[in-house]
């Protein structure tokens, strides 16, 4: 028999909600507690670790030339971040596990602030290289994010929870491409720096932001709807096992695996993307700085719609023909993606690029929000577990798609428009 506050605690919420305290309504304008203040604390949270991660690419074609990369240096660096990603989400499932979604997540932003901050300071193309590795951790919070909106949002609802967290943080991966160069460029105006101090004092706005954020989830969140007493160790709704039972029992689950395999060619493809964009436009067309992270802006921006747009079709297609019609959605939306992929790579003016980018940006992105309407009802004792290993896979084909921009230490091909060569 449950206690007296309990159900006194339960009609308290501001909004609907089922049999296990999960909402079941979603009202992105609202913060009331608790459901909509962790809405909007994982997605700003994990809005600054992406503005932080991908600060590094707008500002490399200046910052190679500062070190003296070479583009071996400038692929193993981006290899280094995808490892980094990968291993810190191994560690973050067993790390919520144990101590819940808050203290993970806001933790993880505290501890790599300081790591952004040090990308100022790196004076050679192996600290570089360091850097990107350890700077990859805090996209671990991505697991952390999702697990924490599938302990807060009920099964009508979650997909498009997990797409719209997932989709606003995302947008950090464009917004630091338009803003780090302006921020750049102010610092050289406004207090006549040179390049080489410039870029370095620019890595000081994402290093605070990515720490205010991660203060911000340790004071104001909570685990579950009904933890008010913000007991880490209620951070689950799993019954208590141990780490390797449940790890065990998510590795064996095929589905978790097939849909891991789906985000590799989704998320995957996305965040190659984020990284190499920039740089594209400001080799293969000339465009300078400024114009290379305003285009590369606008494909990381599309998140702002297109990835709560993928969760808002999968809660749609499952209501009205079950989980049958979120896989058929999740298949034609994540194929129009691939096609738009390879005409990407077939158009040669400036402008058809930029608008076959921003297609493709949108397809691929709502194929990711798809892919996180369907993780929910892989198994619900095991969530946490999919939720990592999908991200997992994700990371990895993050990997094989920068392996694949990779020929014989090139990280692209960076000829011009004109045919002509800058690399540096």
């Amino acid at each position: 028999m449950q206690p007296e506050h309990y159900f006194q605690e339960k009609f308290m919420f501001p909004v609907s909600v089922d049999e296990d305290d999960k909402a079941t309504e979603f009202r992105p304008l609202s913060a009331a507690r608790p459901h909509m203040l962790a809405f909007h604390l994982a997605w700003l949270n994990l809005f600054s670790c992406f503005f932080s991660t991908f600060s590094i690419p707008p500002l490399l074609p200046i910052i190679r030339e500062d070190l003296k990369l070479t583009a071996a240096d400038i692929g193993a660096a981006g290899t280094a971040s995808f490892a980094g990603s990968i291993f810190s989400r191994l560690l973050m499932g067993p790390t919520c596990d144990l101590v819940g979604p808050r203290i993970a997540s806001g933790t993880l932003s505290l501890l790599t602030a300081p790591i952004i901050l040090a990308t100022s300071l790196v004076s050679t193309p192996t600290s570089f290289i360091v850097i990107r590795f350890l700077v990859g951790f805090c996209l671990a919070n991505f697991v952390s994010s999702q697990f924490w909106m599938s302990s807060m949002f009920s099964g009508n609802v979650v997909g498009l929870a997990n797409g719209v967290v997932a989709g606003w943080a995302n947008v950090g991966s464009g917004v630091t491409q338009l803003v780090m160069p302006v921020v750049y460029s102010l610092f050289i105006s406004l207090f006549n720096l040179s390049s080489s101090t410039a870029w370095r004092l620019s890595f000081i706005i994402p290093a605070i932001f990515q720490a205010t954020t991660g203060t911000l989830v340790l004071l104001y969140g909570q685990d579950l709807p009904s933890s008010y007493n913000h007991n880490t160790k209620k951070g689950t709704n799993n019954p208590k096992e141990s780490v390797s039972v449940v790890v065990f029992r998510g590795l064996s689950n095929y589905r978790g695996w097939i849909l891991g395999l789906l985000y590799a060619a989704s998320f995957g493809v996305e965040l190659t993307m984020d990284n190499i964009i920039a740089e594209y436009f400001y080799d293969r067309f000339g465009v300078n700085v400024q114009t290379a992270g305003t285009i590369a802006a606008c494909f990381g921006m599309a998140n702002l719609f297109s990835r709560p747009m993928g969760g808002v079709m999968s809660d749609r297609m499952g209501k009205r023909f079950g989980m049958r019609g979120r896989l058929w959605g999740l298949w034609a939306v994540q194929t129009v993606a691939g096609l738009f992929c390879v005409l990407l790579g077939r158009v040669n003016s400036l402008w058809s690029s930029v608008l076959v980018m921003c297609c493709f940006s949108v397809f691929v992105q709502a194929a990711s929000g798809l892919n996180f309407g369907v993780v929910p009802f892989v198994s619900k004792r095991r969530q946490l577990r999919e939720d990592n290993r999908d991200e997992h896979p994700g990371r990895a084909g993050l990997d094989a798609q920068a392996a694949l921009f990779r020929r014989k230490g090139k990280t692209y091909t960076v000829s011009t428009a004109s045919g002509t060569s800058r690399e540096p």
